[in-house]
């Protein structure tokens, strides 16, 4: 299948996926040693650089899907994002808590919509 491109695989997972112009992927903390406020910087600049890799922006984001180990750690994740948000441009967002692996604080799953693709569903050179 051509009209489905994948980034990054391994056996588990892609980094991103690609259908028909909509980026899918998921982002952690690099370093999960560090509290909820590093943790969330961490993953709001891999999805910035994930965006770019993909062709996509901030204000493309369609959907955000965060979980947090805790929800006494909502407020620094709410700061950190509403910087971070393009005003304008919030994309649909919920935030679950969730168990997650040892140390991790946030996991976000984005969508994201492509800046320019074709009819048939890839980017446009």
């Amino acid at each position: 299948m051509t009209d489905v491109q994948r980034h990054g695989v391994t056996r588990r997972w892609s980094d991103a996926v690609i259908h028909r112009g909509i980026a899918y992927f998921v982002e952690v903390a690099d370093d999960p040693t560090q509290e909820m406020g590093g943790q969330v910087a961490q993953v709001l600049k891999q999805i910035d650089d994930r965006l770019e890799l993909v062709g996509s922006h901030r204000k493309r984001i369609l959907q955000v899907l965060i979980y947090v180990a805790d929800l006494a750690d909502v407020p620094v994740l709410n700061a950190l994002w509403d910087e971070w948000v393009p005003l304008g441009h919030a994309p649909a967002r919920a935030c679950i808590a969730v168990g997650l692996a040892v140390g991790y604080r946030v996991e976000m799953i984005v969508t994201s919509a492509l800046i320019d693709c074709s009819a048939d569903g890839g980017p446009r050179e």
